[in-house]
């Protein structure tokens, strides 16, 4: 049996106040070119289906017409939903779905039943699991262990009494210990959110999603496709794509990745502004790319991101590297330690550190106006 793996979508995003609805569009209709070519038995969409749990009508449809072209190409699909996306709206309408083929992730109820798929080796079980906190399976299992992602984990999958002996597939949308990660994804402070990898024995493929760079989490079977675009400058170095998973009888699972061509890249060039804006450069350079532009200049270029957006005109971010930046931070290798500073003299100093100034006179009497008028007599 082949199943096509992809998660992540974020229909409805925007990097850098650019809306990705373009691009998302064409990326697409690229997994529809892969599903006819490679002809699948089922798609999982493993959630973060929109990048916002109320997304805007256009991403909605966009996603509408990506099912009911999937459905046309007589392959299942299944649905679960992410920590970006609404539980509820993922799972309206699946039942009157679910005969079409079109299988979309009930809210987490405490019970999870999978969907029988058959080949010539017998049956596939495939279990969708949204996105789950420990709040939502304690509500339906008190007594349960769920102080930790791993608890949590661990009593969902018991619950679904997985046969063993079967083949067994697992759609999840979580962070599994050892990922590593992009900065286009939500951190959950302190590393709370992971969950151990061993919660997932019982399955023979884990089809994982959450983290947007391809790769898997201890042994192969149990992985991350990542997302099919680059939403964040580190990601520029990704090469993007969806995931085929061929399983034979049971114990024997193939999985390849299948490459994705964006309409646009994302790149990060650096260099003085001539250097950049000569046009030996910008003349043999994809100008339609996704751009963080990082200027050596030791003095400011003035409207440096409205000159430089009449090459490039994607250009997204900004940066400077210099003597000025880059000795940002010195002043804090000679500072006492904060308690033993003011409340002016620390804020001085992160406004430099953010500015790379000091602030003026007026603007010191002004913030020391402010932190009298806050703390009175305790400064």
């Amino acid at each position: 049996m082949k199943l096509l793996h992809l998660s992540d979508l974020h229909l409805g995003k925007r990097v850098n106040e650019f809306s990705m609805l373009e691009d998302q569009k064409y990326i697409l209709s690229e997994i529809i070119q892969i599903v006819e070519k490679e002809a699948p038995d089922a798609v999982l969409i493993a959630g973060d289906v929109y990048d916002k749990s109320v997304p805007p009508a256009e991403a909605v449809e966009l996603f509408d017409d990506f099912l009911v072209r999937l459905s046309r190409l007589g392959t299942q699909v299944f649905v679960i939903s992410g920590n970006h996306d609404s539980p509820e709206r993922v799972a309206f309408g699946g039942r009157l779905m679910d005969p079409s083929g079109i299988h979309m992730s009930p809210v987490y109820s405490g019970q999870v039943q999978p969907v029988p798929l058959t080949d010539a080796f017998g049956t596939v079980n495939i279990y969708m699991l949204p996105f789950v906190k420990p709040i939502h399976v304690r509500r339906f299992f008190p007594e349960a262990e769920t102080g930790t992602y791993t608890d949590t984990l661990r009593t969902a999958v018991e619950q679904m009494s997985v046969d063993p002996a079967a083949r067994n597939v697992l759609m999840t949308h979580q962070f599994v210990t050892g990922a590593w990660r992009s900065e286009s994804e939500d951190i959950s402070v302190g590393g709370t959110d992971n969950v151990d990898a061993s919660v997932f024995d019982t399955f023979d493929y884990v089809a994982l999603g959450h983290i947007h760079g391809p790769q898997h989490v201890g042994r192969e079977t149990v992985r991350y496709c990542g997302t099919p675009l680059k939403y964040s400058f580190s990601e520029a170095g990704h090469q993007k794509s969806v995931t085929a998973v061929e399983l034979g009888e049971k114990g024997s699972v193939q999985v390849r990745a299948i490459p994705l061509a964006p309409r646009r890249d994302m790149r990060e060039i650096r260099g003085t502004y001539l250097e950049l804006t000569a046009k030996s450069y910008y003349d043999s350079f994809p100008k339609d790319s996704y751009l963080h532009i990082t200027l050596t200049d030791e003095e400011d270029v003035l409207d440096a991101v409205g000159r430089l957006r009449v090459i490039y005109p994607n250009l997204m971010k900004l940066d400077y590297d210099n003597k000025r930046t880059r000795g940002g931070g010195a002043a804090l290798e000679d500072a006492g330690p904060p308690e033993r500073r003011s409340p002016l003299e620390l804020f001085a100093e992160f406004y430099e550190l953010q500015n790379c100034q000091p602030m003026g006179e007026e603007q010191r009497a002004f913030m020391q106006d402010l932190i009298e008028q806050i703390w009175g007599d305790e400064t």
